[in-house]
């Protein structure tokens, strides 16, 4: 061959090589570039035309599409800028979209609230609040706003007046607003009845609660905020209900039948707007009781149900109405050991236990127009899915997805067609939608993996025994040129904690795509669902109550026997990191199991129950004088020293949710022990590192693992 074809030759090659090369993950893409760039191709802003088999959907968050069932070649219907010059406002994009009908649908970008035609392309502006104006709520007929500004609450009704609902001066009583942290399913603290009568809120008094300062250094001098927050054993806060009646103007209060520091949670009203059902679960939390008040006057009528537990009682689902011309309802309840579905009437008694399912019922989702269908998410045969479910009122349930996985469903109004988007360990996402009767069904997005073409590892879900038998599921990430003749260090990812799950049958797993970044870097990175963490039923999430930590780490260890076994594991380089609850198994792991992990990296940490807060920690650990061996031995004071390795902590200046008298107070305990580690402090980020900084912070992780992880 001569020179010639030979340099042509290579040229060639040189120029086809790129193609198949693969691109190296970057730490700035693994992190902020999870739910962008790399998510899975979805339909954003699904929504159901009512009473027809047309749904719309948006485009680039600006474009109205619109399709059907029978004819899915979808049509743009308007832009946002359409919308905006016609009704002379400034809304960023189709925020807050709901159809009210066939063709006109509602916006809100939480303070200015509009309608608007489709077919005659006219609107009209119903509400416009002032910038402070917070936790705006629309009624149900389309008119009234109800909102909060600083502690009060108001309404702006549609012929415009304005009416201020309460009128506390004393900052320690707040109205509107979401309380008891936001636990016990509580997410909002506004409710509009049926007819749009009544509002009902939520009303605190903290005068009891501590306040806690946290530091504003971005002034000079830098200056101190007053939060409340409630730690374990001290003084609570004690609820009201309020209604508002909007014919009369007068507003009624309703008191917990306990003490006054129990819970007042999960409100809802019934169909014909007369009554208000609201649970209240007493301090210890080991007895709720559903009671029913009357709207008008707020005088208690009956209890309707009484559920105990020497463990805790956990209502996190308001009662559901499915038929709305009947006061019958639906309580979800945990008492057989997992979630299930059971249909009272008025009175409190049971008419049918509608699911009696050996897994756990997540949310309640959908109820048929005429009430005889309800429509519900649940784990189903694996805990790692989450399958949609519906049953009639004679207890006939049937699977509605068929594919295992994550699924998120919504069904049109009438009942007949259902969008499911869904995706799982090997399939990156797809959006269908199907009849009700499971006989038609038309794929409209089946997206392609995003890593196409990414360096990026394996993963592989396993399976391990408790020392109770339980099942343990885990996750290895392997690094993308995994060879089983080396020796790999592991990284072990933990959170561990109530309420949440880290495995699940979704695309990447439940990963962390910094996770595949770290196996890039030569790393195996493991995690492990504990006993105590979600989805497995009140038996498996029950065991840690008073002993926090305790089984956790149990079944962490575990996991660890079993990455020891692995012939390809580096036992002598493995370290632990972990957030939250994490970032207290993490550090408990360090100093109550040393030598186990050469480094922890912990952020966020608990490090003593007594300074968290009374509405989760008292549910898992009692008050402190109540349980004061569990609070001792879970206590990370008590083994400062015995740490073996590199511990480095982590904490947001001003984390309101894990304060950072966590952090210091167990480094003073260092200090005084003469016992060296590491802390850095995110200035003025909360619980959680955000935006562009949490790619210093995942530097800052990832690297002090690398270095010392040796």
């Amino acid at each position: 061959m001569s020179t010639l074809k030979l340099l042509f030759t290579a040229l060639v090659c040189l120029l086809i090589l790129p193609s198949f090369a693969q691109t190296k993950l970057t730490l700035e893409d693994a992190v902020l570039q999870q739910y962008r760039k790399f998510a899975s191709d979805n339909l954003f802003g699904f929504a159901w035309v009512p009473n027809t088999d047309c749904y719309s959907y948006l485009e680039a968050y600006r474009t109205l599409k619109k399709a059907s069932f029978t004819n899915t070649e979808a049509k743009t219907v308007l832009t946002i800028d359409e919308v905006n010059t016609a009704l002379n406002v400034k809304l960023p994009w189709f925020t807050g979209f709901k159809w009210l009908s066939e063709n006109e649908f509602s916006l809100s970008d939480g303070s200015t609230f509009v309608t608007f035609d489709i077919v005659s392309k006219t609107g009209k502006v119903v509400a416009t609040l002032a910038d402070d104006a917070e936790n705006a709520l629309m009624d149900h007929q389309n008119k009234h706003i109800a909102y909060t500004r600083n502690n009060n609450v108001y309404l702006q009704l549609v012929d415009g007046q304005k009416i201020k609902v309460t009128t506390f001066e004393d900052l320690n009583i707040v109205s509107g607003q979401s309380f008891a942290r936001n636990e016990f399913g509580i997410s909002g603290g506004l409710f509009w009845s049926p007819k749009s009568t009544y509002l009902a809120f939520y009303q605190k008094d903290e005068t009891n609660v501590s306040n806690y300062p946290l530091l504003d250094n971005s002034k000079t001098p830098g200056e101190l905020k007053n939060i409340k927050y409630p730690m374990a054993g001290q003084g609570s806060e004690k609820p009201r209900v309020g209604i508002y009646n909007i014919a009369s103007k007068n507003t009624i209060y309703i008191s917990p039948r306990g003490k006054e520091d129990s819970y007042l949670t999960n409100l809802s009203w019934t169909p014909d707007g007369k009554y208000v059902l609201i649970a209240e679960v007493n301090r210890e939390q080991n007895e709720m009781g559903l009671h029913m008040y009357n709207a008008e006057t707020g005088e208690f009528v009956r209890t309707l149900l009484v559920e105990k537990n020497e463990k805790w009682v956990e209502p996190e689902h308001p009662a559901l109405f499915p038929d709305p011309n009947s006061n019958n309802f639906i309580w979800v309840s945990e008492k057989s050991g997992f979630n299930n579905l059971y249909y009272y009437d008025i009175n409190g008694k049971l008419i049918k236990q509608l699911t009696k399912n050996d897994f756990v019922v997540k949310d309640l989702l959908f109820t048929r127009k005429e009430g005889t269908e309800i429509y519900f998410s649940a784990t189903g045969e694996s805990p790692l899915n989450t399958m949609v479910y519906k049953v009639d009122l004679k207890g006939k349930q049937e699977l509605i997805t068929k594919t295992p996985g994550v699924h998120s469903v919504q069904v049109s109004t009438d009942g007949a067609y259902v969008f499911d988007q869904f995706s799982s360990h090997s399939i990156p996402g797809m959006s269908v939608i199907y009849d009700s009767k499971g006989k038609k069904e038309k794929v409209l997005i089946q997206s392609p993996n995003k890593y196409e073409g990414i360096d990026i590892g394996t993963t592989e879900i396993g399976q391990l025994k408790a020392k109770d038998g339980s099942v343990l599921y885990t996750r290895l990430i392997k690094p993308k040129n995994f060879d089983a003749s080396k020796k790999y260090p592991v990284l072990v990812y933990v959170y561990g904690g109530p309420h949440a799950q880290m495995i699940t049958n979704s695309w990447m797993d439940g990963a962390s795509l910094w996770m595949h970044w770290m196996a890039d870097q030569g790393y195996l990175v493991f995690t492990l669902d504990n006993r105590g963490s979600a989805e497995r039923g009140f038996a498996f999430e029950s065991q840690i109550h008073r002993q926090l930590g305790t089984l956790e780490m149990e079944d962490q260890l575990t996991g660890v026997d079993y990455l020891k076994s692995l012939p390809f594991v580096d036992q002598e380089r493995m370290a632990v990191h972990g957030w939250s609850f994490g970032g207290f198994m993490t550090t408990s792991l360090m100093l109550r199991k040393p030598g186990t992990f050469t480094t922890g990296v912990a952020g966020g940490p608990v490090t003593d129950w007594k300074f968290y807060e009374i509405m989760y920690g008292e549910r898992y650990m009692d008050q402190p004088e109540e349980n004061t061996e569990g609070y001792k031995k879970a206590s990370l004071f008590s083994y400062t020293d015995q740490l073996k390795g590199k511990l480095f902590l982590i904490h947001g200046s001003i984390d309101d949710v894990v304060v950072m008298q966590h952090s210091l107070s167990l480094m003073q305990q260092f200090v005084e022990q003469g016992i060296q580690m590491d802390f850095f402090t995110y200035p003025m980020h909360k619980h959680n590192v955000g935006g562009k900084d949490r790619v210093h912070l995942m530097r800052n992780v990832l690297n002090y693992i690398l270095e010392n992880n040796q």
